[in-house]
């Protein structure tokens, strides 16, 4: 029987003859995540894409599905996938995107860019004083995964030292001065001018930028959170910076996303907010690299070779 592969990710023509050229013969079905139908999702053995969690309970006969992104949690609650599909993400197809909006953020704070920002739109020509620098700098980077390495590395190039945190280390990542698992964080942010998260949510890392870790910060450090709002508790973080704790703080994923009209999170005058916009296929590289993946995993998955960023 031969494979049918419903391929929901964003290709071209010449991506799908590639696709086509290296499965020939399977079944080619494209659609997209708001047009795909349950007829074509009962009948798929391969998966790929970002289809809509609640939609999957028809893909009886899925083998293996390749998602669009790193993050699989919308995918890893009970019931979403039949039991026996093989899951492998995406991660890393974004880690230069994220990485470049964690430094632009990271330097604007430093700047302060957002409030002369401020400044230009009332009509105000102030000098806002003194400004802080990458060059010299500590940055602690809790989830030294292909982000994290990434804007690490950036990090480095401008003069940083750079530390890393992971669940487990096996050796030298790239990017970073040290690496330590995830223990050390209280230890080491103290130490720390750039606390910067990038962490998938899950039980281990839900809350994990609590209150009591946001008070062992430097009171002129400054946060960054590109992973998922889950990791830090939101409300300490408005309580802290209130009260005058932190240089600033750069957010691009909230709990919940949409941010509320009400929440105070808009109006701390040097926390820099983006509506999760850091990755994403806003960038050509990213899509190309999103396919090649996809396609490398279809080399292997028809050889029976072991896939690349299994999940399940």
């Amino acid at each position: 029987m031969s494979e049918y592969i419903l391929n929901l990710l964003p290709v071209n023509e010449e991506e799908k003859k590639e696709f086509e050229t290296i499965a020939p013969d399977a079944v080619h079905v494209y659609a997209g995540r708001r047009t795909v139908t349950p007829e074509q999702l009962e009948r798929a053995t391969v998966l790929m894409g970002w289809p809509r969690a609640k939609d999957l309970k028809s893909a009886s006969n899925l083998k293996w599905f390749q998602t669009m992104w790193a993050g699989t949690d919308e995918y890893e609650g009970p019931g979403v996938l039949p039991d026996g599909v093989v899951m492998t993400s995406s991660s890393g197809s974004n880690s230069l995107s994220v990485a470049e909006h964690m430094l632009a953020s990271l330097l604007a704070l430093c700047r302060r860019l957002p409030t002369y920002r401020d400044s230009q739109r009332a009509h105000r020509w102030e000098d806002e004083g003194n400004m802080k620098t990458i060059f010299g700098s500590t940055v602690l980077v809790v989830g030294a995964g292909n982000i994290g390495s990434a804007f690490a590395g950036m990090c480095q190039s401008l003069g940083a030292a750079t530390i890393g945190l992971k669940r487990t280390v096996k050796g030298p990542v790239a990017g970073f001065d040290q690496v330590y698992t995830l223990d050390k964080l209280d230890e080491l942010l103290p130490q720390a001018d750039v606390v910067a998260l990038s962490l998938p949510h899950s039980p281990q890392t839900a809350g994990l930028m609590s209150e009591a870790r946001i008070a062992r910060m430097k009171d002129d450090a400054i946060l960054i959170n590109s992973g998922r709002g889950s990791v830090l508790d939101q409300d300490a973080l408005v309580r802290a910076m209130e009260g005058g704790k932190l240089w600033g703080a750069a957010l691009d994923v909230t709990e919940p996303e949409p941010l509320p009209e009400d929440s105070p999170l808009w109006d701390i005058p040097n926390l820099l907010l983006t509506p999760h916009v850091a990755g994403g296929m806003r960038l050509e590289i990213t899509r190309r690299t999103c396919i090649e993946m996809a396609q490398e995993n279809l080399r292997r998955y028809l050889a029976g070779e072991p896939l690349n960023n299994r999940v399940r």
